[in-house]
């Protein structure tokens, strides 16, 4: 039933601006017991008074010495309120189940809670985080976001109000929630488990934006590390995707070639030739990779090529990276 009156459901000025998927059902569920119970209480009592005007004691009034029955009244009384009862109790089990079960295909952000802040770490490697307000959780919009949530210290709470999502982070363990954000705007984010003398000033805002903002803030929240040409390639390897064909450090799949233990060595093509594995050969690989194709390979997935998508000192960074793993051993195709 909720699910035919969800778009109806207002904001109320004494209700935080609704913002997620879950606010329709939480929302309904709500003024439906409510009003469930404004409908008993108001007629209950005013039974109550007339009742108690009508059988008060007075003089000449006997009440009957037995006790009433009727039958229909009490089937009534105890099936009515019992068939409530359990509608109730399903439109909040189906709602917690819609909130338990991570959808597939969510973006995964880590998020750390400690005494008295919160840390996020996005899928690109990037980081936000702070006490107070300075902690920023930023999201894109129509976008289903899963959180892999953990303590480093006490028990927390994780709450965003205005999208009716709440659940408790426990030390030693990972805890899960989902959302999908419905409306841009910032909201607040609260910490709603007594942790410790500071718990009412750890607060944070959740920014949620559209998708292009929110690439833009991917972008700007990682932390690179241009002092150290390795440390930023493997930042790149890991913000670019590349783990995903490419094997490094126990990392990555086997759709492409690894990158280990080929440095300054002949490599096998497809075409039958050699090529050194050098800073040219890499170079054209990221540029253009479908111009050597590594042995082996010929069948597997095109890769993009980055041209236009990598500026030079990127480019020499994640050379770099992949020279540094000259001794690394990868596994077997």
């Amino acid at each position: 039933m909720h699910f035919l009156l969800a778009d109806k459901v207002p904001d109320y000025a004494w209700f935080p601006t609704g913002a997620s998927n879950f606010v329709p059902q939480v929302d309904f569920l709500f003024w439906a017991i409510t009003w469930i119970s404004a409908a008993f209480f108001i007629p209950i009592v005013i039974a109550m008074i007339y009742f108690m005007w009508k059988y008060r004691d007075r003089p000449g009034y006997r009440g009957a010495p037995e006790a009433l029955h009727n039958t229909p009244l009490e089937i009534t009384w105890t099936v009515v309120p019992t068939l409530i009862v359990v509608w109730i109790f399903w439109e909040g089990a189906v709602g917690y189940l819609d909130m338990t079960r991570m959808p597939k295909g969510t973006i995964d952000i880590q998020l750390e809670a400690y005494q008295w802040g919160w840390s996020f770490k996005y899928p690109n490697g990037g980081e936000t985080g702070g006490k107070g307000k300075d902690a920023l959780l930023c999201l894109p919009v129509n976008k289903d976001v899963k959180l892999v949530m953990r303590s480093r210290d006490v028990l927390h709470s994780f709450y965003i109000p205005s999208f009716r999502a709440k659940r408790d982070i426990v030390p030693g363990r990972y805890s899960y929630i989902w959302f999908r954000p419905t409306k841009e705007g910032i909201y607040d984010l609260f910490c709603t488990e007594y942790c410790g003398d500071n718990h009412s000033e750890m607060l944070g805002q959740v920014k949620v934006v559209s998708e292009e903002e929110y690439q833009k803030f991917l972008e700007e929240a990682v932390k690179e590390d241009k002092e150290n040409p390795v440390k930023w390639g493997e930042q790149i390897y890991n913000r670019k995707g590349c783990a995903t064909c490419h094997w490094a450090r126990n990392d990555g799949g086997k759709i492409g070639p690894s990158y280990n233990g080929s440095w300054g060595k002949q490599v096998a093509l497809e075409s039958g030739s050699e090529v050194l594995f050098d800073e040219n050969y890499v170079r054209e690989s990221i540029l253009n990779p479908q111009a050597k194709k590594r042995k082996g390979y010929g069948a597997a997935s095109p890769m993009n090529p980055y041209g236009g998508l990598l500026k030079d000192e990127q480019i020499d960074a994640l050379i770099a990276f992949i020279k540094s793993l000259e001794n690394e051993v990868p596994p077997a195709k």
